[in-house]
């Protein structure tokens, strides 16, 4: 399954080039075409799915599957000393391809990437409400 307009469809189909890391059949990992970093990698699956939570559980297992791997190569093709995995889901958490892809972000010290963080704290009694919120419709929910 594919989107005719969607960009890494067309990569994996080889309509569009790039600087293709690793394949199988089910996984695709090349470089970022505007990378933060040199050596940033975006690994995607084969099958277009727009977001994470849309994916078949056995598809996400085998397409992470690679990651550990992947990021052990970026460490050493890219001397980093450490990277980030960055997954984003919908436009309002900064998605802009809608299909699934992981982005591996080679860091080092002092490399002014950055990112924020604001952390916060909930009121008191609100984290247990939200927390019998989530297992009530994690229960729902087909596993």
């Amino acid at each position: 399954m594919s989107d005719p307009h969607c960009i890494f469809c067309k990569i994996i189909a080889g309509e569009i080039p790039a600087f293709r890391v690793f394949e199988d059949d089910t996984t695709l990992a090349f470089l970022d075409v505007g990378p933060l970093a040199e050596g940033h990698l975006l690994v995607i699956p084969k099958t277009h799915y727009e977001r994470l939570d849309q994916m078949d559980p056995d598809a996400l297992t085998k397409l992470t599957g690679h990651l550990p791997r992947l990021g052990l190569a970026l460490m050493q093709v890219t001397s980093a000393q450490a990277y980030n995995l960055l997954q984003n889901n919908g436009n309002e958490a900064g998605q802009v391809v809608m299909h699934v892809h992981f982005h591996l972000i080679p860091r080092k010290p002092s490399d002014g990437l950055g990112y924020r963080w604001l952390a916060s704290s909930y009121a008191e009694g609100r984290g247990e409400v939200i927390a019998q919120e989530f297992k009530a419709t994690l229960d729902s929910l087909a596993p």
